[in-house]
């Protein structure tokens, strides 16, 4: 596979993307999609209130916050803010009012309980 390149990401290009749904309240636009074992990144786009279950990395987890505020057990985290989850490390995410991230799993969550 060649390398990717995605031009003008972090300055809002996202927003002229397709996005497809993901998990209720998420939707997804895959940059690359890997297998049940191999790595995928992704644009997630929450609307307001919407959630993720409580949750274990399997791998590391990187995000960086493209716009609004996603919130976690360690708090909330703005626009241009970087995320890593390590290997191991469990939470549940959120978003009171709405938020996009770019995210990369080296391997998919597990995931564990209910929604905050």
């Amino acid at each position: 596979m060649p390398n990717l390149a995605f031009a003008g990401l972090l300055n809002g290009g996202w927003r002229d993307l397709p996005f497809e749904p993901f998990r209720e309240g998420i939707t997804v636009h895959w940059l690359l999609k890997g297998g049940p074992m191999e790595p995928s990144v992704a644009i997630l786009n929450y609307r307001a209130g919407a959630s993720v279950p409580r949750h274990r990395h399997a791998g590391l987890e990187t995000i960086i916050v493209l716009d609004g505020t996603q919130s976690d057990e360690n708090g909330d985290h703005a626009a241009g803010s970087a995320i890593l989850n390590a290997v191991g490390t469990e939470h549940s995410v959120w978003t009171k009012h709405s938020c996009v991230v770019l995210i990369q799993w080296n391997l998919p969550v597990v995931i564990l309980g209910e929604a905050k």
